[in-house]
């Protein structure tokens, strides 16, 4: 019986499935989609900021997208972390799992905080951005 990070993948008779080249592509996707979001929010304060605390939800868009963003550091160095070490070696997984649970954790709050700024939203001279 295999340990269950060197199961066979399905098909492949070729050798063992190489959880770290696994990690790294999941990782890699995943830091794209950080970066876009990280961009996104950026712009977001910028046009936040140019508004200025006229609006009624200025602070609190302020304290989101700077939270959002914050969330979005962490989640990369996290997953720079994850990707770092072999996981293959099992001494080390149950530290790499705790990683890997706490970065889905910081994305599901980063996702419900950007549903929040969507949803405030804001108006720069009479248009809804």
């Amino acid at each position: 019986m295999f340990p269950p990070c060197q199961a066979r993948a399905a098909g492949n008779r070729q050798g063992l499935f190489n959880m770290n080249h696994y990690a790294t592509k999941k990782s890699a996707a995943q830091s794209m989609l950080d970066v876009a979001l990280l961009m996104a929010n950026s712009s977001q304060l910028k046009t936040v900021l140019h508004s200025g605390p006229q609006h009624r939800f200025y602070i609190p868009l302020i304290a989101l997208i700077s939270l959002s963003i914050s969330l979005q550091v962490i989640v990369g160095f996290l997953l720079v972390f994850i990707v770092k070490y072999d996981l293959n070696d099992v001494k080390k997984q149950p530290r790499l799992s705790t990683m890997n649970n706490m970065a889905t954790v910081f994305v599901f709050f980063t996702v419900l905080i950007n549903i929040i700024i969507t949803v405030l939203g804001f108006e720069s001279e009479g248009n809804r951005i």
